[in-house]
């Protein structure tokens, strides 16, 4: 993808997908301002995740209502102060609670940062590398996407948010049709 279509295929994530990118921003806008992860942000961000998936949002969920509220404001902020040398750090120190692993790790770390990461998402890998493998959603493949994510926002001088939505939508509609 160029930049011109990276750019329109953003564009129709954002009008086709009104109540994700209003969730995301209001959490993602509470995280940048209080510099910390609480579990009520949690939950939200594994109901944005999992919004059409009730059998894994429910699971989750549970598990994210059994944190520790303190302990992942104390992890979360440590992260968040982290630098982004420090990605795989970061994912391991985020999946340390019951519930998150790589993918919610990945969406914590986009709501907080959009200009350097993107979720870790099928559709993406997909769009990026082809077939994915039987173990996706491991730490390492996870650090392989955000830096092919980061290369393609260099080199198009765009957020690595607004790449991963758009390779997300246009492999999707592709899926779907």
């Amino acid at each position: 993808m160029n930049k011109p279509e990276i750019l329109e295929w953003a564009k129709k994530y954002d009008r086709e997908y009104p109540w994700w990118v209003k969730r995301e921003t209001e959490v993602g806008n509470r995280l940048r301002a209080n510099e910390e992860l609480s579990k009520t942000d949690l939950i939200e961000i594994i109901e944005w995740k999992f919004k059409d998936l009730k059998g894994r949002r429910t699971r989750v969920t549970k598990y994210a209502k059994e944190t520790d509220d303190a302990v992942l404001r104390k992890v979360s902020k440590l992260v968040f102060d982290l630098n982004k040398n420090c990605d795989k750090y970061k994912l391991k120190l985020l999946c340390i609670f019951d519930g998150i692993g790589v993918a919610i790790a990945s969406v914590i770390l986009t709501f907080y940062d959009p200009q350097n990461y993107g979720v870790f998402d099928i559709h993406v890998w997909r769009e990026l590398f082809g077939k994915e493998p039987k173990n996706l959603f491991t730490t390492e493949n996870c650090l392989r996407l955000f830096s092919e994510l980061r290369n393609m926002s260099k080199e198009y001088n765009v957020p690595v948010r607004t790449i991963e939505k758009a390779l997300f939508k246009r492999n999707y509609d592709k899926r779907k049709s």
